[in-house]
């Protein structure tokens, strides 16, 4: 991304509002958008710019007024007698040289100070003194004692101190704020995936037209290798589209006719024709685009505690350095130049930048890192909150499950194998619409097999379904079908279908005229990632719950095979809620899973509520953290990252809080009677080194893995 991208100089400020958005920002060199996005997105991505700024700076501003200042300050440190002190030599001797320091350090002051300035009488109108406040009443005290030094009063002035000073902040300023660009570029990112043209479908040809005009029933026709424009069902045509950068999945998804595709993602090497289902607003990238922009926004307790301790330090360091002016003064009563920098090196030395940076960088990286990686933040507090969660609930069906019937068990009477056997009762329920039978066609095609066509198929009312296949009159059915027929029922089928019926599994056999050939057992098939994320939730001693309105032997065959450690079964829509709140009450805290409806209640109760991207909207709504795949292992990797990003929170705001716990008193002298003085400048420099170490620390999270297993 653009090194030159904007943000926001006075986030640091205490008390301020570090994630503000506005609609009314361009981009900070007033070009336009890189591309045109329908009118949803430009106003995220707006909102986003606005964020970046503060009264109209950008990083580019900062960029500029640094190297203009950096040119006024080279003469003010040649003609100034800091340098010509320190090494030894004369500078040349011109017409007014000693008004020169006083020239350009009064330039430097006026042209580079002016944005400390601004942002002190904003802090100072909000009642929120910060870091602005700081600089500017360091800078201003050095600017006016010079001034007064330079017309006559006794003493030595700070002009090569002010301008140096001055230059040094601007440089960190230009240094952290393009750090926070570039950490909450993530909807930046987003916006850019999508083209800034279609070719919409008219009659035998296609027309070139903006993405912005297309609307719903639109048929457009995506090339290979072209993104995609808009949400949309495949009307026709085969592919692989890559989904990666909406949903984490780094393997193309196969998409056919019926299927859904998503704007933004990119086609493989098939050819399809899309109808428009969202335009805009209504496409899933922008509500991704939301969700990010909601999350960055969205205030954690741990930046409100930031606050309150950036707003305690700026007190700190205002009344530390009237104490230090006044205590310099009573002991160098005829040097009250020293007393004024050691005053200006405190006010620059405990700005409380690093504390204020110290959250909101990592809250955008942590962000960024979960959309990249299919985990949605709606509300900073719920990502927060993963890290203490004990006990997972998870919904079984379409979470657990898939939510759709398939053969988890084939028993044979021996004349068949078992793939033979699916063959022939896929090829028999193949024109059956009935749910079961279409899990057994799914089930066979899932394994390979190809579903033949049979002849002659009879739907039997309450039994099942007869056809012919190779041949031979076949007969798929349930107990009934056994029982009316007198089928021959031999001892290892009936065994198979005893134990599918304690699991809590429906029987359905295949039969010839005379004798059953074969028993599948047909029930919710549990997703393959069901496993791995009970397991990775164990390593992280977090217990796991299932929740399900199915019968007990349903629930407890899903719950022995995944190792889930309690099950709640059948639980009526309205009573999950209240489950909930009988663990919390236990004095558990409790994350829901869920993706329905019937689930919503369960999410907002819990203390954080994740949803399936995948299921109703309703359910996404309620949650606080949105799984774009459905992918229970996620769940995992949510509390990984919550767990690691707290940690680098803590670790930055130790650092920020410790680090002014020695600074103040090195500014304020202490150390002077053995010759140690830090000047204005130094100290500068080191409050910008604070600030470029906790971003570093931030920025670090981005090579840890978020694995759904911890590492050993």
């Amino acid at each position: 991304m653009p090194a030159e991208s904007t943000s926001n100089p006075d986030h640091g400020t205490a008390g301020a509002r570090p994630l503000e958005h506005s609609d009314n920002a361009a981009h900070s060199d007033g070009a336009p958008a890189p591309h045109a996005v329908p009118h949803g997105m430009h106003a995220a991505h707006a909102a986003h710019a606005a964020h970046d700024r503060h009264a109209g700076h950008s990083v580019a501003m900062f960029r500029g007024t640094f190297w203009v200042s950096l040119a006024l300050t080279i003469p003010a440190l040649v003609w100034g007698h800091m340098l010509q002190r320190a090494f030894g030599y004369t500078a040349p001797r011109i017409p007014f040289a000693t008004w020169i320091p006083a020239f350009f350090g009064t330039a430097v002051f006026l042209y580079g100070g002016r944005v400390f300035i601004q942002g002190a009488v904003r802090e100072l109108r909000d009642r929120l003194p910060g870091m602005m406040t700081l600089i500017a009443l360091a800078i201003s005290v050095a600017f006016v004692f010079s001034a007064i030094v330079t017309l006559g009063y006794p003493g030595m002035p700070l002009w090569e101190e002010l301008a140096t000073l001055v230059t040094i902040m601007l440089l960190g300023h230009w240094i952290e704020m393009r750090s926070i660009s570039q950490a909450q570029g993530a909807l930046k990112e987003l916006a850019k995936l999508l083209p800034d043209v279609a070719l919409r479908v008219a009659g035998d040809g296609t027309v070139e037209v903006a993405v912005s005009d297309l609307q719903n029933g639109d048929i457009v026709l995506i090339r290979p290798g072209a993104s995609v424009p808009a949400d949309g069902i495949v009307r026709q045509g085969a592919t692989a589209v890559n989904e990666s950068m909406i949903t984490g999945e780094s393997r193309p998804v196969d998409k056919k006719e019926g299927d859904t595709v998503i704007a933004g993602t990119v086609n493989g090497v098939g050819s399809l024709r899309v109808e428009v289902t969202g335009t805009g607003e209504q496409t899933a990238l922008a509500g991704i685009m939301r969700l990010v922009e909601q999350a960055q926004s969205s205030r954690s307790r741990a930046q409100a505690l930031a606050d309150r301790a950036a707003f305690v330090l700026t007190l700190i360091a205002l009344g530390s350095g009237v104490a230090t002016l006044v205590v310099w003064l009573v002991l160098r009563p005829g040097d009250p130049a020293f007393g004024i920098e050691r005053l200006v090196t405190v006010l620059v030395i405990a700005c409380p930048h690093a504390l204020g940076l110290a959250i909101p960088l990592v809250i955008a990286i942590s962000t960024t890192l979960a959309a990249r990686s299919g985990l949605l933040v709606r509300d900073r507090r719920g990502l927060e909150d993963a890290r203490n969660l004990n006990t997972i609930v998870f919904d079984k069906t379409g979470t657990l499950t898939k939510g759709e019937f398939g053969v988890v068990d084939i028993v044979t009477s021996g004349a068949l194998t078992p793939n033979d056997a699916l063959r022939l009762a896929a090829a028999v329920e193949a024109d059956s619409e009935h749910s079961i039978a279409q899990g057994i066609v799914r089930s066979a095609r899932e394994r390979g097999i190809t579903v033949q066509a049979a002849e002659g198929f009879e739907a039997i009312p309450g039994k099942g379904a007869k056809a012919r296949v190779d041949g031979r009159t076949l007969y798929m059915g349930g107990p009934a079908l056994v029982r009316t027929n007198a089928l021959e029922l031999a001892t290892a089928l009936r065994e198979a279908s005893d134990g599918a019926a304690q699991r809590g599994q429906a029987s359905i056999f295949l039969a010839d005229e005379r004798t059953v050939l074969a028993a599948f057992a047909v029930a919710d098939v549990i997703r393959p990632e069901s496993r791995e994320a009970v397991r990775a939730l164990h390593d992280r001693r977090v217990e796991v719950v299932m929740m399900t309105g199915d019968a007990r032997p349903v629930a407890q065959a899903v719950a022995s095979e995944l190792g889930i450690d309690t099950v709640f079964a059948e639980v009526l829509p309205e009573q999950k809620a209240l489950r909930i709140k009988e663990l919390q009450r236990a004095g558990k805290r409790v994350g829901m899973v869920g993706d329905g409806v019937n689930d919503a209640p369960a999410l907002v109760t819990s203390d954080v509520g994740i949803a399936i991207g995948a299921g109703t909207e309703v359910a996404v709504e309620a949650g606080d953290i949105v799984l774009v795949r459905s992918d229970p292992r996620d769940v995992a990797r949510v509390i990984a990252l919550s767990r690691s990003s707290y940690r680098k929170m803590l670790q930055n705001l130790w650092w920020a809080a410790g680090y002014n716990v020695v600074a103040i008193p090195l500014a304020a002298g202490v150390l002077e009677p053995w010759g140690f003085v830090l000047s204005p400048a130094l100290g500068a420099v080191l409050m910008s080194l604070s600030t470029v170490i906790v971003a570093i620390n931030a920025q670090l999270l981005r090579v840890e893995r978020f694995e759904a297993t911890p590492s050993a």
